[in-house]
């Protein structure tokens, strides 16, 4: 397994997968309800696709106590987020989705919070990283409590980045060794073959309609609907599994050098621009129309691939570079 200091040819390939889940499910959204299906899909993909992809990052994240890391942080996380929540606040402004153009810095747009949550994980490894493994406890523990806190919410995307931490600092405090011994054994792949089947096969017989927004973590019990002491269980019981369909997803990455590797060091522009793509179409496309290829699942399939290409091809990355890699060097002195 390679360090977090150097390019791994494994972890570009989970990130391209990763975030070629995040834009199909975001296709498939506003689908899901009327398809079994893609129903399934939907609650099985964002159980486990965003909590992996911030695994990925907390390991990638070893050097925070380097000199200038916060800085460093600052520049690659915090602005493209400021300009991002400016340019979507535009963007829903000009297609109709907002009748007044207002920007609100503190209540993400859409896929923005991760941004926002990515910057403060970063920043709570100052206190969490110290503790190691007893942070972990502590932050499921914080994870579970702040769920029985009415306030909370997408302000400043607190809820989430208390109730997704827990999988940062996991990803931080193991090692590559460590990791290499979980996922890539001789056991590894057959566990993980019947990690996904069942978890799949579960959520296609036993996943509740009513239960979407435990899988977003962007609210509190009350408002999922349930405000009794013992909510905080499901989200334990959560925890639990998401970690083991993690590990068990992480299993079928491939370590080899593919086609498709390079795009794996693109996400984040895939990330950043899928929305305004998905968010257009459903603006031109009428309500028959999204009935007409909800079952057409080889063309949601292709579509989200190829926006995933586009996206994170060097072209894109050549023109929109200065507003997602901001170089701040002229006022920094280079640093």
């Amino acid at each position: 397994m390679a360090s977090p200091s150097k390019r791994s040819k494994y972890f570009d390939n989970a990130k391209f997968i990763l975030i070629f889940l995040v834009v199909f499910g975001h296709v498939i959204s506003p689908l899901k309800e009327k398809d079994g299906v893609l129903f399934t899909i939907y609650t099985f993909i964002y159980l486990f696709h965003m909590p992996a992809f911030i695994f990925i990052s907390g390991y990638f994240s070893k050097g925070f106590k380097k000199k200038g890391y916060i800085q460093k942080t600052v520049k690659k996380i915090l602005l493209p987020y400021f300009i991002f929540q400016i340019l979507y606040s535009v963007f829903y402004f000009l297609s109709g989705k907002e009748e007044t153009l207002h920007f609100d810095l503190f209540q993400p747009h859409w896929t923005l919070w991760f941004l926002l949550s990515l910057f403060c994980w970063n920043c709570m490894l100052y206190l969490f990283a110290r503790l190691k493994w007893k942070g972990v406890a502590a932050a499921f523990f914080i994870g579970i409590i702040v769920g029985y806190i009415d306030q909370i919410g997408s302000f400043l995307s607190l809820s989430r980045t208390f109730v997704f931490f827990p999988y940062f600092l996991i990803g931080f405090l193991i090692n590559g060794e460590q990791l290499k011994r979980i996922i890539k054994n001789n056991y590894s792949l057959p566990i993980g073959i019947v990690v996904i089947a069942a978890t799949f096969f579960f959520f296609n017989h036993g996943f509740p309609d009513n239960a979407v927004p435990w899988l977003l973590g962007d609210r509190s019990y009350t408002a999922m609907g349930i405000d009794h002491l013992g909510a905080g269980l499901y989200r334990g019981l959560q925890y639990i599994l998401t970690i083991i369909v993690i590990f068990g997803f992480l299993t079928f990455i491939p370590s080899i050098h593919l086609k498709l590797t390079k795009i794996g060091e693109r996400t984040l522009y895939i990330y950043l621009f899928h929305g305004f793509i998905i968010k257009s179409l459903s603006t031109f496309i009428p309500k028959k129309g999204l009935s007409v290829i909800s079952d057409q699942y080889l063309l949601l399939v292709c579509f989200s691939f190829i926006v995933c290409l586009f996206l994170g091809s060097y072209i894109v990355k050549k023109f929109t570079k200065p507003i997602v890699e901001p170089n701040l060097s002229y006022s920094t002195g280079g640093h």
